[in-house]
């Protein structure tokens, strides 16, 4: 086993909070600055560790007395397209895909606020106005880039909040138009940063937490091969477990 070295820092726990994801639960973070000489070494680092980035913080859950937060990478050069994900690359085919400065526009926001209503309605962040998605898109100390999706005749399909690490892509948060169900736009855009992390010959792409008790995380399952991190490490996710 491989041991992640993080490494001397500060880090500062959250208060509890009710857990956005599972019902009766409440959850806690350990938070750190993403600062220093290289930021972007540390968030890899953190990211080994199954941390996450939000604006210039890394964090971790830290709930008590519960572990259903899993960090999952899916193993980009393993990984293969099954015939179902065949047919949502088709449905997306005419799509026009840009990589794009960390910029947020107005017409972003719009798109990401509908599709919070849309999707997100009792979440926390359906309450967000301009000033805070400015600060989610562009206070970032790494590399960071949107990946913009528009359909033929221009109009915006999709966009997606991505850090670029130096071991694959990390999907920090992505949205898309409510009225696209048929063409799966949330899975079309997994599968895209996975060819592109390919691609670019990066290993992985980190997609965040897996939750299996989850309807709203436990999807992540799909994109095999993954990785797992456990106690040991980073493991594949076996296929018993999906």
């Amino acid at each position: 086993m491989k041991r992640v070295e993080i490494p001397s820092r500060f880090f500062f726990s959250t208060p509890p909070a009710p857990c956005p994801y599972l019902e009766d639960r409440l959850e806690r973070k350990v938070v750190t600055l993403l600062a220093g000489e290289d930021p972007d070494h540390l968030h890899n680092t953190l990211s080994h560790a199954g941390f996450r980035r939000s604006q210039d913080l890394a964090y971790r859950p830290a709930c008590d007395g519960c572990d259903a937060c899993i960090p999952i990478r899916v193993n980009a050069k393993e990984f293969h397209l099954k015939k179902s994900f065949r047919r949502v690359w088709q449905a997306n085919r005419d799509l026009k895909v840009a990589e794009i400065p960390a910029v947020a526009t107005q017409e972003h926001f719009t798109l990401f606020h509908n599709y919070l209503r849309s999707r997100h309605s009792d979440g926390g962040m359906v309450d967000m106005d301009f000033d805070d998605y400015q600060a989610m898109i562009e206070d970032s100390p790494v590399k960071s880039q949107l990946v913009e999706f528009r359909k033929m005749d221009g109009s915006l399909y999709a966009v997606s909040l991505t850090d670029v690490m130096e071991d694959g892509l990390s999907l920090v948060y992505s949205f898309f138009a409510s009225d696209e169900d048929k063409r799966s736009p949330g899975t079309y855009l997994i599968l895209w940063h996975i060819l592109q992390a390919r691609y670019r010959q990066l290993p992985f792409v980190y997609l965040g937490y897996w939750i299996e008790q989850s309807q709203k995380m436990s999807y992540k399952q799909r994109f095999m091969p993954s990785e797992i991190l456990t106690r040991n490490g980073w493991e594949p996710l076996s296929p018993s477990l999906k």
